[in-house]
């Protein structure tokens, strides 16, 4: 067993081993009640790597008396499948933990989905997509919870890791280790809310540890230079990554400089420079709008910059992008104008280009009525150009108006303008 990684021999044996994720198997809750008294039911596991979903389902197993089986959708076949189905027949009822099971294919899902809902194979599915997104209906709809794991807290890693210290059977406790709880607190913040990593890191500064008189006397330079090299949860296209991206918009959105950069450090971990700037692009124009223009075009030329650069130069321009849009004043008036303009043609309201308006450039238009059109800048007004007072919407929706400007920055000017035309149009 000791040829295991610790992070595999430390796994929970029941539900009261369990560390964190108290929200869902704490002792309190009703999955932590049905279970201990003899009721196991069909459930989704869903959250990032390293977080408990694995554990939880050993610990569930180690909890009741029902047979376990454990698959990984990524690489099992339909007969693996079909051995777990006639197992469930001889034993009456079987656990199933089906690992990556977004990856489940159809052919797998009509061999098990009968008797998941006949009741002979209990299924925990766990994962690391968003299972409203990624997980088939037909699972989906057999699983009666849906349980989103968080990440672990600091407080639960170091717990961890001092079960790990002290336990003789499976963890280092027969090892005389001299670790301070600076240094324990120190490993726990290296692996960012990941049990496996702050487990797996343990393990590691062990070995490179030094054992004097018998003692393995842990150094604080052996902790930084380890964790260093535990990376980042790269989740290039996963439901993580999306969070990430969201994360990003709604921090810049609120004008939280440090949470804005916290999470484009995160993105530039993950590595896809791409769909950063492509979300970054969005943002200059979504967000800050009409409130500062100048911004889309300096984003534009922070993320063509990044592109050009890669990284890990591209963080400069990127970061220069990121805290203008944070502390520039917001408007989403254009896009919210464009999106009612769109909603009202969903709804019907459409009429007849205006005569007038329509092309007037060929032998016939004149024929047509296409004739009317008072051309604007022969008509100067003020500094401001040329206008003149004529309708363009149709004549059903003539009265609509889509656009409600926002009050801040360069868009205070233009909502100006627009309230001036609109009085020059009433008289």
């Amino acid at each position: 067993m000791h040829n295991e990684p610790l992070a595999y021999r430390m796994r929970p044996r029941n539900l009261n081993e369990i560390v964190g994720q108290q929200h869902i198997i704490g002792k309190n809750t009703t999955l932590y009640k049905m279970i201990q008294n003899g009721h196991v039911p069909s459930m989704l596991l869903y959250g990032e790597p390293g977080i408990g979903k694995t554990s939880i389902a050993y610990a569930i197993s180690g909890s009741s008396n029902l047979p376990f089986f454990s698959l990984n959708a990524t690489h099992a076949g339909k007969k693996d499948v079909e051995q777990i189905v006639t197992e469930a027949r001889i034993s009456g009822k079987v656990i199933l933990f089906l690992d990556e099971i977004h990856r489940f294919n159809k052919l797998q899902q009509d061999t098990l989905l009968p008797h998941v809902e006949n009741g002979s194979i209990v299924l925990i599915g766990a994962t690391t997509e968003n299972p409203f997104h990624d997980v088939n209906p037909a699972i989906r709809s057999r699983c009666g919870e849906i349980l989103q794991l968080k990440r672990h807290t600091q407080q639960d890693i170091a717990q961890l890791l001092t079960n790990a210290l002290a336990d003789t059977e499976r963890g280092l406790g027969k090892h005389n280790i001299i670790i301070t709880e600076e240094q324990i607190e120190h490993i726990a913040m290296a692996s960012n809310g990941d049990a496996r990593k702050a487990l797996t890191l343990l393990e590691s500064v062990y070995y490179a540890s030094d054992e004097e008189d018998g003692q393995t006397i842990v150094k604080d330079h052996t902790i930084e230079h380890l964790a260093k090299r535990i990376g980042v949860y790269g989740d290039k296209g996963g439901s993580h990554f999306y969070n990430l991206l969201s994360a990003l918009q709604k921090s810049v959105r609120g004008s939280d400089t440090n949470a804005a950069l916290y999470y484009l450090a995160h993105l530039l971990e993950n590595g896809d420079l791409i769909a950063v700037c492509r979300r970054l692009l969005v943002m200059a124009y979504e967000d800050v709008g009409l409130a500062n223009p100048a911004v889309g075009a300096h984003v534009y030329a922070a993320t063509e910059s990044a592109k050009v650069l890669g990284l890990p130069e591209a963080r400069i321009p990127l970061a220069n992008a990121v805290i203008e849009m944070c502390l520039s004043p917001k408007s989403n008036s254009a896009y919210a104008a464009l999106d009612n303009a769109i909603a009202a043609i969903h709804d019907g309201k459409t009429g007849d280009i205006p005569p007038h308006l329509r092309d007037g450039h060929y032998a016939g238009a004149k024929v047509l009525g296409h004739i009317g059109y008072q051309y604007p800048h022969d008509t100067p007004i003020g500094t401001f150009g040329g206008w003149i007072d004529q309708q363009y919407l149709p004549d059903n929706i003539a009265s609509l108006e889509f656009y409600n400007p926002v009050i801040a920055g360069e868009e205070k000017r233009m909502a100006a303008i627009y309230e001036r035309l609109k009085g020059f149009k009433k008289k």
